[in-house]
């Protein structure tokens, strides 16, 4: 008999429902519940899990309870928000996302994931791979953007990455893919809020990057809070039993979030804890975090004949089996090194967080004052963010040294040697005096260059922070409108977790750029931006909105049958703002000239078990050396059911130096066009495909060619 056999035939209710049983370590990140001492829980048999415990040395307190002081010495499986960094930050998800290389997404969950084993963790609750589309809500700054497509490519890096060659390594934790799912489409863009959507939205934008975390090895999944037309995830059986372990065949871990299933009750399908715990443990959630509904519940829901008992052994099982893939019985201390109290980042680490966040610098707009000139002596850095260091770490900062992110204040001195850098705030970040904007000008006056840092706190995306006006807080917008006055040459940086109503400033500042979070080094990838030391090549992951009226907003929308024509009144637009977006996905400046040339896709006819070859050369016409990002979508004009008009489905970098040119090719196989039919069912319909090529969904610039599918 197995080992997990043995232990399940050993073990009492009691103790089997503690392998169920996730409870945070004194404080809480994510909800309101704070548990108290859990030490007896653990000797005890009534605690499996933990998160919100780091560190090596309470790690292996905690694990020693587990080991060596209960009744079974089953060991603890310790998990940790590893968000976008564990002790080293990086860009958040919009950003990073932005940078469309998926060695980078790979090389940063790595990193993380080696701090996050040192500091005795087993579990990330990442990746975060919700698409989102509506700026409005505060966890976009989690997540991979609007797309699908880029959304399954970052979840299947993330997941090698967190998870390594081998699971049981020393070095490697459990990923968990949440939210699953639609969690992004919360009605009015509200945290926790409903969703409903078609089942066709459901399989092709939600879903995927969830199916790739899944084929890609991921260890675990996490319902989202949300319910679906009135069914919670936290208890989706369709979704939860059938889709993902039924038609997917997911063998990991479910694990819930923070009260989801206690708060089954207020969603109003339980009655009671009991119900609740059942119908949760029905659909397949296998760990609780922090409800206390399986410990108060299952006993109840077992004498009511609401579960049996293989229904908890099955969970049990998978729980055990995740310890065991994580090595936690042969070597339940493996992961953790002590870290000394005044530890900072390594200068490897900071290496590798500074790479990342500069290449995730997106310049939106630059009439030529950047980069910065040599012959700017005296610099006025204004507003709120260029002194920020908190803010600089993002929502949702984990573990990371507060002391460490560098300012944008620091990264400018150190990036402009020789220059004098005044530094005005002028007003604070959310608040309503203005009596500091008077000196902020009388530095931009004497400035040769002002730079204005301005944005969202870092609390202010992340969870629970939906926005419905998500434009600069506070006295902000007077302070940038004063400035832009003075008739100075202005840069403007905005800090924040989603797209902000800023139309007006883009029109008005000489140069505008996304910085978003960037992590540990983001005054130091700031100033390697603004000073040309890194030719930007961040781009949107987003599209960027004029107005708040026109979200949710995405290049993916399907065609109307009365497209927008300005020209005529009943077409489908806006009477007071354009159509378009301010910016498109996949938009970002360089201070090079690239251009694209001689579209070919071949064969021009082609089975459905055929290849698509896309070809499109990459000119450097500019005298700097930097990178092109390269979309390849894809459109079928004459289908069953109405395609979007543009799907992505592939990206690529290059990198020709000034004066040469660069082929990039693509490979496509003729199943990637398939779509859910009139059943919801993969098909490939035969016809002609528009092939789209460009550096952003701006369909006015992209290069088009055509193939034809035939029919077998």
């Amino acid at each position: 008999m197995s080992r997990i056999e043995n232990l399940l035939t050993a073990m009492t209710l009691e103790e089997k429902i503690g392998q169920l049983n996730m409870i945070t370590a004194n404080y809480a990140v994510t909800g309101p519940i704070v548990a108290g001492d859990s030490t007896e829980g653990i000797r005890a048999g009534h605690i499996g899990n933990m998160l919100n415990l780091w560190g090596a040395e309470p790690a292996r307190r905690a694990q020693r309870l587990a080991v060596e002081e209960s009744r079974l010495g089953i060991p603890l499986l310790l998990g940790f928000d590893t968000v976008h960094g564990q002790r080293t930050i990086f860009p958040i998800g919009p950003a990073e996302a932005g940078i469309f290389d998926e060695r980078v997404w790979e090389s940063t969950a790595r990193m993380a994931a080696v701090e996050a084993a040192r500091d005795g963790l087993s579990m990330a609750f990442a990746p975060m791979i919700d698409v989102a589309r509506d700026p409005r809500w505060g966890r976009m700054a989690e997540g991979p953007g609007e797309d699908p497509y880029v959304a399954s490519r970052m979840a299947v890096a993330k997941v090698r990455g967190f998870q390594g060659a081998d699971l049981a390594a020393s070095n490697a934790v459990a990923a968990t893919a949440k939210h699953f799912c639609a969690y992004g489409a919360a009605l009015a863009g509200r945290d926790y809020a409903s969703v409903d959507i078609s089942e066709r939205t459901l399989r092709e934008v939600y879903l995927p990057p969830f199916e790739a975390a899944v084929k890609a090895g991921a260890a675990a999944i996490m319902p989202a809070f949300n319910d679906i037309a009135g069914v919670p995830m936290t208890a989706h059986v369709a979704l939860l039993r059938d889709w993902l372990r039924g038609e997917l065949g997911f063998e990991g871990v479910v694990v819930s979030d923070y009260n989801a299933i206690a708060e089954l009750m207020n969603h109003g399908i339980a009655g009671d804890i009991a119900e609740a715990a059942a119908l949760a443990l029905k659909a397949g959630v296998d760990i609780d975090m922090m409800a206390n509904a399986y410990t108060n519940g299952l006993p109840v829901a077992l004498e009511r004949g609401l579960v049996s008992m293989e229904d908890i052994d099955r969970s049990v099982r998978r729980v055990l089996r995740l310890k065991e893939r994580l090595g936690l019985f042969d070597d339940p201390y493996g992961r953790g090194v002590p870290v000394p109290p005044d530890a900072r980042t390594g200068v490897e680490q900071r290496a590798l967080a500074r790479d990342v966040a500069h290449r995730a610098v997106v310049l939106l707009t630059n009439n030529g004052v950047l980069p910065v000139s040599g012959k700017v002596r005296r610099v006025a850095l204004l507003g709120p963010l260029a002194d920020a260091r908190g803010d600089m770490r993002g929502p949702w900062y984990g573990a990371g040294y507060e002391k460490d992110p560098v300012t944008i204040l620091e990264g400018l001195m150190a990036g402009l040697p020789g220059v004098e850098i005044l530094h005005v705030p002028g007003v604070d970040i959310a608040g309503g005096d203005a009596s500091g904007i008077p000196d902020a000008l009388d530095a931009g006056r004497s400035a040769d260059l002002v730079v204005l840092a301005v944005g969202e706190a870092a609390n202010m995306s992340g969870e629970a922070t939906s926005r419905a006006h998500p434009g600069l807080p506070g006295c902000q917008a007077d302070l940038v409108e004063a400035v832009l006055g003075l008739g100075k040459p202005v840069v403007v940086l905005l800090s924040s977790g989603r797209p902000l109503m800023v139309s007006s400033i883009v029109e008005r500042a000489d140069a505008v750029l996304a910085t978003w979070w960037l992590g540990t080094e983001a005054g130091h990838a700031i100033a390697d931006v603004l000073t040309g030391k890194h030719n930007p090549s961040g781009r949107l992951s987003v599209t960027w909105p004029r107005e708040v009226g026109q979200v949710p907003i995405f290049y993916g929308e399907r065609p109307s049958g009365r497209p927008a024509n300005p020209a005529d009144h009943y077409t489908s637009k806006y009477l007071d703002v354009p159509v378009e977006p301010l910016f498109p996905f996949g938009h970002g400046l360089s201070y090079g000239r690239f251009t694209l040339q001689n579209l070919r896709a071949t064969p021009p006819a082609l089975p459905r078990d055929g290849e698509i070859l896309v070809e499109v050369d990459v000119v450097n016409e500019g005298t700097t050396d930097g990178e092109e990002t390269v979309f390849l979508f894809i459109h079928d004009p004459v289908a069953s059911v109405a395609r979007p008009l543009m799907e992505l489905k592939r990206f690529a970098k290059a990198r020709p130096k000034p004066g040469a040119t660069k082929t990039v090719r693509f490979s496509l196989p003729v199943a990637e066009l398939a779509f859910p039919g009139l059943d919801l069912k993969p098909v490939v319909e035969p016809g002609v495909f528009e092939v789209l090529v460009g550096t952003s969904a701006d369909r006015q610039k992209l290069l088009r060619a055509t193939v034809k599918v035939f029919a077998d």
